[in-house]
């Protein structure tokens, strides 16, 4: 997720403003505001440059520094706190999340078939700043990630074996399995298109809305109506010029927390993945000392990326990803039952539409363990994620109409995760079920995908690919991640000065850090959902002003 652009990746400079946003083509309806990008900011040199919006960036920098300190200091006092925080969250709001995500999904459907999606983000005459194919690879980009990774594998075996063991009532009269729906106890190919329908729901068109969304906003109130690529833009409808003081301020303030622990919750994940392959090939150890070790050498990697720049840096390891992404994808394919994941593509994808009301489904729900541990969290984390790779993808989609932009960015993603999961958990189902293995069913979450490739021909090689392909989605997303939030706490400015990313760089992997330490998968995932659920009402509310903002445009 949140790559940044490969190729075919620059503005029209004669259309740039000289605060880095692309001014409207053609007829637009400009918002009349006097507010100029950066005028609330702290400028000047000190021992280094800077250019920060005085409050948001100190709440937000205070804020983190204060729970590292605290996390770090108190480790064993927070790590019951947090896995007593994701499950409260989860257990008693998993209704509320499941129903946003459901209203972005029928929004962004509502806006495609409606006269609003013939409105064109960038004006009347704007053209789109990449080709088709540059586009489309940039959306696939962000739609791979660390999240892929880990539980391309983990999520349709733990889904398809819960299936499988079929349901488990508790004394309470509740479930305690973890089965999706009603499970398909000892029906083998039933509880395959369950798992699969269950694991294609959390990374399809649910998740792709939520993006949509907050890209969407950001596109047309930057693009569109001239204001600067900041959350609190999105809010100019509602607010007026309120939205230049505390109200906006809050709004930035949050999507930075937002981002910051949805990334570490990523980044957290992708290190505990890449130290169990790494202690798999190597006996390098997955204690505690040993995941320190790995995220610092990672984050410095990152900020070696950040002070080479844009095109020597990121560019370079966003291409090198995206190959090597796509060399791991074909090997599993040609290696693998490569019959049954061509035909289990479309066998996957009719089984998600087929089982996707009742999974969307927020009230009356048996399968609590399921929705409430699986779809709610994976909610929550997506909605944190949203600020992130809403702005990457706003800043590659000028030029599109809302009814193209809302198509590429639902269908492009889902089809490519379909294709994803059917390739790596259906060769991980082929081998347990057909085939007898029962390693990868047996294994850790973050073993599955190294126990499924060892059983493939060049394990020691294909292994060694998927750690580095874990280490170096870590490293684009913490530059991808940290450009983002120095935006947002630079006032909307794109092009501030460098030590400000490289400070959110090192947040970011400090933040993964004493998250593991202080209660690790349950510290990360709890973050996630704290940060989620307040942003998640800022999302709706946003949906609003989205509607308001599309209908004062013209039309092509």
């Amino acid at each position: 997720m949140g790559q940044h652009p490969t190729s075919d990746t620059t503005f029209n400079a004669a259309t740039v403003t000289a605060d880095g946003i692309p001014a409207p083509t053609g007829a637009a309806n400009l918002i009349d505001t006097d507010y100029v990008v950066g005028q609330d900011n702290i400028q000047g040199r000190i021992s280094i440059a800077l250019d920060i919006h005085g409050k948001v960036f100190s709440i937000s920098a205070l804020s983190v520094l204060l729970f590292l300190l605290l996390t770090l200091a108190l480790q064993n006092q927070v790590a019951p706190l947090f896995s007593a925080l994701r499950d409260t969250l989860t257990s008693q709001l998993a209704w509320f999340f499941l129903s946003a995500g459901n209203l972005f999904v029928l929004l962004c459907l509502g806006l495609i078939i409606s006269p609003l999606g013939r409105v064109r983000l960038g004006g009347v005459q704007a053209q789109p700043d990449y080709t088709y194919l540059g586009w489309f690879s940039m959306l696939f980009a962000a739609g791979m990630g660390i999240g892929l990774m880990f539980y391309g594998v983990a999520e349709p075996m733990s889904h398809a074996s819960a299936a499988l063991g079929g349901t488990q009532l508790q004394d309470n009269g509740l479930r305690g399995d973890w089965a999706p729906l009603g499970a398909a106890a000892a029906n083998p190919a039933e509880a395959v298109r369950l798992g699969m329908a269950a694991t294609i729901f959390h990374w399809g068109l649910h998740p792709w809305a939520i993006y949509a969304i907050v890209a969407l906003a950001l596109a047309l109130f930057s693009f569109n109506k001239g204001l600067p690529l900041s959350i609190r833009s999105i809010f100019y409808p509602l607010l007026s010029e309120r939205v230049w003081g505390w109200p906006g301020h809050l709004l930035d303030i949050l999507a930075v927390f937002a981002t910051l622990f949805g990334l570490a919750t990523s980044l957290g994940i992708g290190a505990e993945q890449a130290l169990a392959g790494l202690d798999r090939l190597f006996g390098w150890g997955v204690g505690d000392t040993s995941k320190v070790l790995l995220i610092l050498s990672i984050t410095g990697i990152a900020l070696l990326s950040v002070v080479a720049g844009l095109d020597r840096g990121v560019q370079r390891l966003s291409q090198l990803n995206m190959g090597l992404a796509v060399l791991l994808l074909l090997f599993v394919i040609i290696a693998g039952p490569t019959l049954l994941i061509a035909s289990g593509f479309i066998d996957n994808l009719l089984a998600y539409l087929h089982y996707l009301p009742a999974l969307a489904n927020p009230l009356g729900r048996e399968d609590l363990n399921f929705s409430q541990g699986w779809t709610a969290f994976y909610w929550a984390w997506w909605i944190s994620w949203s600020p992130f790779v809403g702005m990457f993808i706003a800043r590659v989609s000028r030029g599109r109409t809302v009814r193209e932009f809302l198509v590429a960015v639902l269908l492009v993603p889902t089809l490519v995760s379909v294709l994803w999961m059917s390739a790596f958990g259906g060769t991980a189902l082929h081998q347990w079920l057909v085939e007898g293995f029962p390693g990868v069913q047996q294994a850790a979450l973050e073993l599955k995908l190294f126990v499924m490739l060892g059983e493939l021909p060049w394990q020691a090689l294909t292994s060694l690919l998927g750690i580095v392909l874990v280490l170096v989605f870590f490293i684009t997303s913490a530059d991808s991640g940290a450009l983002v939030i120095d935006t947002i706490t630079a006032g909307g400015k794109v092009n501030a000065p460098l030590a400000q990313r490289v400070f959110w760089v090192l947040m970011i992997g400090l933040i993964a850090i004493a998250l593991l330490l202080g209660g690790g998968l349950n510290a990360l995932q709890a973050m996630a959902v704290s940060t989620g659920l307040p942003f998640t009402l800022v999302l709706l509310v946003g949906c609003v002003a989205i509607v308001k903002g599309l209908a004062s445009e013209p039309r092509g």
